[in-house]
């Protein structure tokens, strides 16, 4: 081989193998995508682990977490239409899905806890660092995004998804005619400060929640009225 020759080969046998050598990457990174994308869908399988202080409808036991997500997306799906704005349904859907992973890492705070309520946004703050970290990053920050939007209830999608977290637990109290209400000895003035602004989410849905579940429970007795 003279001289030319090795010059003219040389270039595309070192292209040759730089390409090889990104492709090796790209598979490496398409690998650790799939290492961390399974890792956080094993993790958060501990959403089901997560007790609530809401009974089923039964009022046998507690739901979990994962069961209060899965009924309020289902909830979105139907209910949707009542929703004061247009909403991104499946947004609304993945929002509400995911607001409560961090509560795996912070546990629950029940919604009449108010010394448990002192400590809950930096509870969940580091809980959603860690469980939003384990994603890569487009992901992780989509659903640092979500929840954070879901948390400041300042989009039609959020103001919807929180209206669902708190009509969800009325209409299972009520159902189990206020078995944790009774419990707990809540409040007239607590339910309605908790959900002070469920109306700008759906002033229709909370307008039948408070008629249908509230008023009933309070006329039975199973909510303290207040002096």
């Amino acid at each position: 081989m003279d001289k030319n020759q090795q010059n003219t080969i040389a270039p595309e046998s070192t292209a040759r193998t730089a390409g090889e050598a990104d492709a090796h990457a790209a598979a490496l990174e398409r690998q650790d995508r799939l290492r961390r994308q399974m890792a956080f869908c094993l993790e958060i399988d501990k959403e089901k682990f997560i007790g609530r202080q809401t009974y089923l409808s039964d009022g046998e036991r507690k739901e979990n977490d994962a069961e209060h997500a899965w009924h309020m997306a289902i909830m979105t799906l139907l209910l949707s239409e009542y929703a004061n704005e247009e909403i991104d349904v499946l947004k609304t859907m993945g929002m509400l899905l995911i607001h409560d992973l961090v509560e795996i890492d912070a546990g629950d705070t029940y919604a009449y806890d108010e010394e448990g309520k002192k400590t809950q946004h930096a509870r969940e703050t580091a809980a959603a660092d860690r469980l939003f970290g384990m994603l890569p990053e487009d992901q992780g920050s989509r659903l640092r995004s979500w929840w954070e939007e879901f948390e400041s209830g300042d989009t039609p999608e959020s103001r919807f998804a929180r209206a669902m977290d708190h009509i969800q637990p009325l209409m299972l109290n009520a159902s189990t005619q206020g078995k944790s209400w009774e419990e707990h000895g809540v409040h007239l003035s607590q339910i309605l400060n908790r959900n002070k602004e469920t109306a700008k989410g759906s002033s229709r849905l909370w307008d039948y929640a408070y008629e249908n579940f509230i008023l009933t429970n309070l006329a039975a007795g199973k909510i303290t009225p207040d002096e």
